[in-house]
């Protein structure tokens, strides 16, 4: 069985980003509804993880002493 890999492409953060922003433009085509309420879940996941993402890789963040 062949594995699935991702190819790296861009980076996580704008992965993310472009992730949340895809979902969120699906959603307002849809109408109201459970699928609406998913995608618009994504978004929101897929935008704090993009957060939690930028923190991690932050300048200020330092390591326990």
């Amino acid at each position: 069985m062949k594995r699935f890999r991702l190819k790296p492409g861009k980076p996580l953060g704008e992965w993310l980003v472009r992730k949340a922003r895809l979902a969120r433009e699906r959603a307002e085509h849809v109408p109201p509804g459970k699928l609406r309420e998913d995608l618009f879940r994504k978004a929101h996941e897929a935008d704090i993880t993009a957060r939690i993402h930028e923190w991690l890789n932050s300048a200020g963040l330092k390591p326990p002493t």
